[in-house]
């Protein structure tokens, strides 16, 4: 009896540990808008951002991904950065290397704006 507690125990704390680690690391997926992650996706689908506001750490490399039918642009207001036009699935990186507040839109259709908060 005292092998089988034994193994049951051990199973239950690798199953623990597994958990854990796995939550930790869906965690900044499931929480993107808040959380200093190293890479962000955004996804562009239904004329919208997928993540309309976010706060990212510095260093971090965010990845629009259009998923929409028709093209898309991701342009800063203070054209900083400016993707060309992407079809669906293609995708568009920057890097965000100092602080600040930045805005950005799709200059195909303008209404469609997004901001990244860089701390």
């Amino acid at each position: 009896m005292s092998s089988l507690r034994t193994r049951l125990l051990t199973l239950a704390t690798i199953a623990t540990v597994f958990t854990m680690a796995v939550m930790d690391g869906t965690s900044a997926h499931a929480n993107q808008s808040s959380l200093p992650a190293k890479t962000i996706a955004i996804e562009i689908d239904n004329f919208k951002f997928g993540i309309v506001s976010v706060d990212v750490a510095q260093g971090t490399i965010v990845t629009w991904t259009n998923r929409d039918d028709v093209p898309h642009t991701v342009v800063s207001s203070t054209k900083l950065f400016k993707s060309p036009p992407l079809d669906t699935d293609e995708k568009f990186s920057y890097t965000f290397k100092d602080a600040g507040t930045f805005e950005y839109y799709c200059s195909l259709h303008p209404r469609m704006t997004g901001r990244i908060v860089v701390k």
